[in-house]
C-alpha cells in the first residue's frame, strides 16, 4: 500500500510540474488550483471569446475544463490513464466574466479501470455542469 502512495505523490508532482507549461490549459487559460491523489481542481475566468450565438458560454469550453480536472484526477492515481468515456449534464449557464471551477473526485481507480465524478460551478457556487468519466490505465 505503501507504494501505491509513494506513486501517487510522484504523480502529483509531476502532473504540477507540467500543468506550468500545457498547451490547452494554457490557450483556455486554465489554472490548476488544486491537485492531491484522487482529486483535482481546474478553475477558468471565461471570456467573450468562449460565447457561443445565443451569447452563453459554449458547452464545449465547460467541458473542456471538466475534463482538464478530469485528467489530473485520473492521472494522480494510475498515470498514464486516458478517457474512454466523459459524459457532461449542462445544468445552468455561464457567461463571459464568469470564473468557472471544476472538482474532480476519483470514484474508483482500478486496474482495468477508473471512475471519477466532476462538478462545475461558478464563482457564486452556483451549479453550472455535472460530469463523470471513465479512464482506462495504460499500464500498471
Amino acid at each position: 500500500m505503501a507504494n501505491e502512495k509513494d506513486k501517487a505523490t510522484d504523480n502529483v508532482s509531476w502532473l504540477q510540474a507540467q500543468a506550468r507549461d500545457e498547451p490547452i490549459a494554457s490557450f483556455l487559460k486554465m489554472e490548476l488550483a488544486e491537485l492531491s491523489a484522487g482529486y483535482a481542481k481546474v478553475t477558468m475566468k471565461l471570456t467573450e471569446d468562449y460565447q457561443n450565438f445565443h451569447g452563453l458560454t459554449f458547452g464545449g469550453i465547460i467541458m473542456a475544463l471538466a475534463d482538464q480536472a478530469f485528467g489530473y484526477a485520473s492521472n494522480s492515481l494510475a498515470y498514464p490513464s486516458v478517457a474512454s468515456q466523459f459524459n457532461t449534464y449542462f445544468i445552468a449557464s455561464a457567461r463571459a466574466g464568469d470564473e468557472l471551477t471544476a472538482e474532480c473526485r476519483v470514484v474508483k481507480s482500478g486496474k482495468r479501470a477508473g471512475f471519477s465524478e466532476v462538478t462545475i460551478t461558478n464563482q457564486e457556487g452556483r451549479l453550472i455542469a455535472k460530469a463523470s468519466g471513465i479512464t482506462i490505465p495504460l499500464s500498471q
